[in-house]
C-alpha cells in the first residue's frame, strides 16, 4: 500500500537479460580471456602480465581469472565528471544517463548548403558551440576529424576548438599517445594545474582496441597515458556482428565483455585504482551492402544488454544513440534517432554518444544534433517517470474545483505545469490555420532555422587570453614533438 506521506518516484526502465543469462555471459568472457587470450606486442604489457602470473607465449597473452577478478576489485565503480569550470556535471554510475555528440567522421553535412563535404576545424568549433546551446546534450566530442589541419597533432587543434566553444565535459579519442599527453597538458592549463584536473576531471579518453581481441602498441600507450594520470578512460573496441565478432548478439556481448575485461586488467596492472569503464561498441553489418549500420534495432538491443552485464560488475557503461544511416534530415533520421535514444535511455546506459551522426557514421550534422537534442529531452522526461504523493494526486484540488469546472487558473496548475509538462522547442503543435499562416514549415526547416539561430546568437563562455596563449604554445610545441618522434620512427 502507498502511504500518502511517501513519495513514489520510480524511473521508467527496461531489462533485457535475466540474471542467469548475465551469469552465462560473464563465465564465457572469463573463459575466453583465460583459454583464448588476446594478441599484444607491447613489451611492457608482456612484462606486467608475466609478473602478475599470466601466460605469455610470443604475442598471445592468456590471463587466469583470479588476476582479472583482483583487478576488478581496484577499479572504481563510478566517476564524477566536472565541466570546464570545475562544477559537477555528471555522475557516471548506476543507471544515470548522459547524452553526447558524434565524433571523428571525415565529412560534415553543411547546414547552409545541405551538401556533405570534408570536415574542417571550423565545423568542430561550430559543433561545440551548438552542443553548448543544446540543453539536453550533457557532454561533447569533437564533431568530426578536421581535414584542413595537419594530421600530426590534430587532436591538439580539435581540443582547443572544442573548449573554446563550450564549458561541457568532453570525450576524446586521441590519435597518438603523445597527442593524448599534450591534450592532458592543455586540459591542466584550463583546470589551473595537473592536480586540479586530477581532482576534477572534465575530459575522458577513448582508446580503441581492435576486435577481435587485438591490442596494438599505440592503443596500449594511450591506455597507459590515461592510467598514469588516473584519468577516466573508455574501452572502445567495435564488435561488428558477423565481421569482427560472432553474428549472434549473445556472442557479440560476450566478446565485448571479454575485451573490456582485458582493457581493465591492463590499466589496473599499470596503475591500481585508475578509473576504467566496461564498454565497447556494437556494429551491425548490413548483409546486403556490407556496410556497418547505426540505426539497426540490434545495435541498441546488444549495447543495452552489454550494459546490464557491465552493471553486474558495478562499472560505468557506454552507449551509441541519436545516429542515422540516412544522408539527410528525413523520416528515417527521425525514426532511427528516436528509437536508439529512447531505448538506451530506458536501459540506463551512462555515457551515450553519437547524437548527430549521419550516413552510417561517415558524416556529422548539426541538424541531426539539434533534432537529437529534442528527442533526448522527450526521453529524459519519459524516463523520469511519475511522482506520486499527496500534492501530485491532487485529491483536494479535484475536490475544490468540483464537477463541470476547469483547472486552468487554479494555483495548483500554475505551481506545477512547468515541472510536470515537457516543453518542446521544435515540434509543431499549432492548429492547421496557424501552421498555414506560418508558411507550412517542415521539421527540417524548423531544425535548420534553430541551428542557424544558435550559430548567430549563442555566446559560449570564452577562455581567458592567458589560457588561449598557453594553449597555442602547447599546440605548436606538441605538433613539433609529434612530428619529430614520427621521423625517428
Amino acid at each position: 500500500m502507498i502511504q500518502s506521506s511517501n513519495i513514489q518516484n520510480r524511473s521508467v526502465s527496461m531489462k533485457i537479460l535475466t540474471d542467469d543469462q548475465i551469469w552465462e555471459i560473464r563465465q564465457a568472457a572469463f573463459d575466453i580471456i583465460e583459454k583464448i587470450g588476446f594478441k599484444c606486442q607491447h613489451k611492457e604489457v608482456h612484462k606486467m602480465m608475466k609478473q602478475a602470473g599470466a601466460r605469455v607465449l610470443d604475442n598471445n597473452i592468456k590471463i587466469p581469472r583470479h588476476i582479472v577478478q583482483e583487478c576488478l576489485v581496484t577499479t572504481p565503480q563510478g566517476w564524477t565528471i566536472y565541466d570546464r569550470n570545475g562544477k559537477r556535471a555528471m555522475e557516471v554510475e548506476g543507471e544515470k544517463s548522459h547524452y553526447g555528440t558524434s565524433t571523428a567522421s571525415p565529412n560534415t553535412r553543411d547546414v547552409f548548403t545541405n551538401k556533405i563535404r570534408e570536415t574542417t576545424i571550423n565545423d568542430i568549433e561550430l559543433g561545440a558551440k551548438v552542443a553548448d546551446a543544446c540543453e539536453n546534450i550533457d557532454w561533447v566530442m569533437p564533431m568530426g576529424t578536421a581535414q584542413d589541419i595537419p594530421s600530426l597533432g590534430a587532436e591538439l587543434h580539435e581540443f582547443q576548438a572544442v573548449f573554446s566553444n563550450t564549458t561541457k565535459p568532453a570525450v576524446f579519442i586521441g590519435y597518438t599517445a603523445l597527442g593524448c599527453e599534450y591534450v592532458y597538458e592543455m586540459a591542466s592549463v584550463i583546470a589551473g594545474s595537473r592536480d586540479n584536473l586530477s581532482q576534477k576531471p572534465f575530459i575522458i579518453v577513448y582508446p580503441e582496441p581492435i576486435a577481435p581481441l587485438f591490442f596494438p602498441n599505440e592503443v596500449i600507450d594511450r591506455i597507459f597515458v590515461a592510467a598514469d594520470r588516473f584519468m577516466p578512460q573508455l574501452p572502445g573496441s567495435t564488435v561488428s556482428a558477423g565481421f569482427t565478432g560472432p553474428v549472434t548478439l549473445a556472442g557479440v556481448i560476450t566478446q565485448m565483455t571479454a575485451e573490456s575485461l582485458i582493457h581493465i586488467t591492463i590499466a589496473q596492472l599499470r596503475k591500481k585504482g585508475c578509473p576504467v569503464a566496461m564498454s565497447g561498441n556494437v556494429g551491425i553489418l548490413d548483409m546486403k551492402t556490407a556496410l556497418m549500420t547505426m540505426g539497426a534495432p540490434e545495435n541498441s538491443l546488444a549495447i543495452a544488454a552489454q550494459a546490464e552485464v557491465a552493471r553486474s560488475f558495478n562499472l560505468p557503461t557506454w552507449g551509441l544513440a541519436g545516429a542515422t544511416d540516412s544522408k539527410l534530415l528525413d523520416a528515417q533520421a527521425g525514426i532511427e534517432s528516436t528509437f536508439s535514444i529512447l531505448s538506451q535511455g530506458l536501459s540506463g546506459l551512462n555515457l551515450i554518444h553519437d547524437v548527430g551522426y549521419m550516413a552510417s557514421g561517415m558524416a556529422c550534422s548539426l541538424e541531426q544534433l539539434v533534432m537529437g537534442n529534442e528527442i533526448v529531452g522527450m526521453t529524459k522526461r519519459f524516463v523520469q517517470g511519475i511522482t506520486v504523493n499527496r500534492e501530485t494526486i491532487a485529491k483536494e484540488v479535484i475536490e475544490s474545483v468540483g464537477p463541470g469546472n476547469h483547472f486552468i487558473t487554479h494555483k495548483h496548475t500554475l505551481n506545477n505545469f512547468k515541472k510536470e509538462l515537457w516543453k518542446s522547442r521544435l515540434l509543431n503543435r499549432q492548429n492547421i490555420e496557424s501552421w498555414y499562416d506560418a508558411g507550412k514549415p517542415t521539421m527540417e526547416e524548423r531544425v535548420k532555422e534553430d541551428v542557424k539561430n544558435i550559430i548567430e546568437t549563442h555566446k559560449s563562455e570564452p577562455l581567458s587570453d592567458k589560457i588561449i596563449s598557453e594553449l597555442e604554445r602547447l599546440k605548436k610545441e606538441g605538433e613539433k614533438e609529434i612530428s619529430a618522434k614520427l621521423e625517428k620512427g
